[in-house]
């Protein structure tokens, strides 16, 4: 009887020691976010290309189910061997930070070990670029970051072009793609396809591999359409 109560209170024990543990630290984590809005009637919005391109890493690299958690959509699953959580806020783009706050502060993560993934209409269609810190350049997503959790994160810029007028910029951002904007594909995949060096991060690597990528898709579709067709 005695061995038995001794056993019993040692597992009691040993429960609250592991409900009293912190969450995994920095070096344990990676934080994904992915930029947009929620709802079907955004999808494919030009503004959304960040959810675009989690939404694609999530699948090709076999993470968890979504699950509803910090203001969003969260899955988990390891890149490079990293554990690394995917987020897409839920609060809308304007109140990204919310979400992206929460989940670095439950986690206690240090800037450098988010990466968020935006559109970027400063940059030509296809193209990106990653640095750490930097300005907002009207991003409303990212003004709500910088204000809910820090400035000197990770941004993955996903070039969707401008329409030329500022005017026409919010109508711009808030339709689909057209079906003549063939770089968006290939620009997802090459994305997913070099999320492996966002483990460490390692920006240079990353680039590379999504320009390599993406230049070979480009040098594709031209020799296709250079080719003769047949009577």
């Amino acid at each position: 009887m005695l061995k038995y109560l001794v056993e019993r209170l040692s597992g009691l024990w040993r429960a609250e020691e592991t409900q009293d543990q912190d969450p995994p630290g920095e070096e344990d984590m990676r934080l994904l976010v992915g930029l947009g809005n929620p709802g079907s009637k955004y999808e494919r919005n030009r503004h959304n290309i960040g959810f675009m391109a989690v939404d694609e890493i999530v699948r090709r690299h076999g993470f968890g189910p979504w699950k509803s958690k910090f203001q969003g959509q969260v899955s988990e699953g390891r890149l490079d061997g990293k554990k690394v959580m995917v987020l897409k806020p839920e609060t809308f783009m304007n109140e990204s930070g919310r979400a992206v706050g929460e989940a670095a502060r439950y986690y206690k993560l240090s800037p450098g070990m988010v990466i968020v993934l935006h559109d970027e209409l400063d940059l030509a269609p296809g193209k990106t670029r990653m640095k750490r810190g930097g300005g907002q350049a009207g991003h409303n997503g990212l003004r709500s970051i910088d204000a809910h959790f820090s400035k000197d994160y990770w941004r993955i810029r996903l070039g969707i072009g401008h329409p030329g007028e500022k005017s026409k910029v919010h109508s711009y951002v808030l339709n689909d793609f057209a079906k003549s904007e063939a770089w968006v594909e290939p620009l997802i995949d090459a994305v997913s396809d070099a999320a492996v060096h966002l483990a460490a991060p390692d920006d240079s690597r990353f680039m590379t591999r999504v320009a390599l990528l993406t230049q070979s898709d480009e040098n594709a579709s031209e020799v296709k359409s250079a080719t003769p067709k047949g009577d």
